[in-house]
């Protein structure tokens, strides 16, 4: 069994925990197949190139399917059952992101439906291990680009830039669906890059020739895609959810989420009521203390930030609830953001600036990322999974489960007032899952889902004027099952604390289960549980 920080066994009843270096189980007989497989799955996940940018046109897809149905095949011809049960997730792995492919290609089908699929410019990195949702093959990447650029990195980033045209090129042929919301959410995302590049200008005035070329031609054809968007906008007609069925199988079958549609709906219906009961006792509790502030100016803001990182980390090693290496503080204050002013505050700023550990807690994804470069995963398969968001369950529920958990630990005993803003966070989780489930099923549309979610999400704290909601409903309609990950995989860890304690008795511990947890990467909690516990996924 492979471990990041320790290994666990129980010997005598007593629980021995030894640091070691990463120790490698010998491959079993066929492993190496699935090995090979997968490096022959993963050079064929990537499109071919039609005039300099990935190919998505109908007739590709079709070829691609019928290839894939082969890959499919050569998985289900090697048998896995006697292998070792980190091997035979790592097998599990496999199938769901060519079952992610495949879904793609009968049910989702971004590149036929979905606009935002064809944004190009990121200039933010993803919190997530990969991009949030349907992204093409072909992105930019720009906030991994220094400025004022390199020669090299001139070069480089013309290079990427000149995809943008011919890939909306294509995307005016491929756009043949009839999804309404999608079609004007993402018109929206297009100028969003119009005004990207329109900043990059700027940056990179002193250039040379050939980026300042590259970029004019990435606004003329951006802007001319988005005109000829919001040209077809009238046109589009239809829903755009996928409905119960396809749901709850791309639940099961990519994401490895053992539950339905309709479980998931009791699921965020008993959290959002509980999260409202809890707020409510929170409050009662606390009736006597004065209210929570929120940091009128940003030299206040700044220190609370520095203030909340420091506690935290210090918290989380004296309480020993999990492994902090030097590294995870840096990891942390990097991304601890900067005052906002009232008027444009979004939900998680209201709620940072009032208690910023209420939302920090929730960045266990940048200990994710620092553990990913510092200590990569030995699986090939598990450090290179990061197609079709299988990891959604693992990645947004850690990151929830955290505000709730160190509630629970103490985090705010010395500031009660700050637990309401935990029940607060979790009630807006519920009520933006919910909506997207609704929005999934075509029980509402993009505009109800986002009504719904600003009614429930308490003290009027998610606001129909800011970014945030539209952004949120938006990318829960273009990756379904992505808006109720957070209280689904929060669920499911829950789940898996309770069988291994249960199974390892006065032996368990927070910090015990964390190494073994972070340690099988970050892979669907289902398959966590199977590595930890023993217990398979059913199906």
């Amino acid at each position: 069994m492979t471990k990041r920080h320790l290994i666990l066994a129980v010997c005598g009843g007593l629980l021995v925990a030894a640091v070691i270096a990463r120790v490698q189980t010998v491959p079993s007989a066929g492993y190496e197949d699935l090995l090979k497989l997968y490096s022959d799955w993963s050079a064929f996940e990537a499109p071919p190139l039609l005039n300099g940018a990935p190919d998505y046109t109908a007739d590709t897809f079709a070829r691609r399917h019928a290839e894939l149905k082969e890959y499919q095949a050569r998985l289900a011809d090697i048998d896995s059952s006697e292998w070792p049960v980190e091997q035979q997730v790592d097998y599990a792995l496999v199938g769901a992101q060519m079952n992610g492919l495949d879904f793609n290609i009968r049910v989702l089908q971004p590149w036929v439906r979905d606009p935002a699929f064809y944004k190009s410019l990121w200039t933010e990195q993803s919190d997530t291990p990969a991009h949030e949702g349907p992204t093409h093959h072909a992105v930019v990447e720009l906030w991994t680009y220094p400025f004022p650029l390199s020669s090299s990195d001139e070069t480089r980033l013309a290079e990427e830039l000149a995809g943008i045209p011919p890939l909306l090129e294509q995307a005016r042929l491929n756009l043949t669906g009839n999804a309404r919301d999608l079609w004007i959410t993402g018109a929206g995302t297009m100028r969003q890059q119009i005004a990207d590049l329109a900043e990059l200008e700027e940056k990179v005035a002193a250039a040379g020739p050939g980026l300042k070329a590259a970029v004019q031609a990435a606004t003329v054809a951006t802007t001319g895609f988005a005109a000829w968007l919001d040209e077809q906008a009238s046109s589009k007609t239809g829903p755009s959810g996928i409905g119960k069925e396809n749901y709850t199988w791309s639940l099961r079958q990519v994401h490895l989420v053992p539950m339905s549609w309709e479980e998931e709906e009791v699921l965020l219906k008993r959290e959002l009521a509980r999260a409202h009961a809890s707020l409510r006792l929170e409050e009662q509790r606390n009736r006597g203390l004065p209210p929570l502030t929120a940091a009128p100016n940003a030299e206040e803001y700044a220190r609370r930030a520095d203030a909340a990182v420091t506690k935290y980390m210090a918290f989380l090693r004296d309480k020993d609830i999990l492994s902090v290496e030097d590294y995870l503080e840096p990891a942390m204050r990097v991304h601890i953001g900067a005052f906002v002013p009232e008027a444009t505050r979004n939900f998680f700023a209201i709620a940072s600036h009032h208690e910023p550990m209420t939302l920090f807690s929730h960045f266990y994804h940048w200990f994710d990322h620092a553990w990913m470069k510092a200590a990569p995963n030995p699986s090939v398969i598990r450090r290179d999974s990061r197609l079709y968001n299988v990891w959604d369950s693992r990645s947004e529920g850690m990151a929830t489960a955290m505000e709730e958990l160190i509630l629970h630990a103490g985090y705010y005993d010395d500031n009660p007032r700050a637990r309401e803003i935990v029940w607060i966070m979790l009630a807006q989780r519920c009520a933006r899952g919910l909506a997207s489930l609704y929005a999934q099923a075509n029980e509402f549309d993009i505009k109800q889902a986002k009504a719904f979610q600003v009614e429930w999400t308490p003290r009027g704290w998610m606001r129909p004027d800011l970014d945030l909601l539209g952004f949120e409903q938006q990318l829960y309609l273009r990756q379904p099952g992505y808006g109720t990950s957070y209280v689904t995989g929060k669920s499911l860890i829950d789940e898996l604390i309770k069988d291994r304690s249960h199974q390892l008795g006065d032996a368990f511990t927070l910090h015990g289960f964390f190494d073994e947890l972070n340690g099988a990467g970050l892979i669907p909690v289902s398959l966590i549980r199977w590595q930890l516990t023993g217990i398979q996924p059913p199906g």
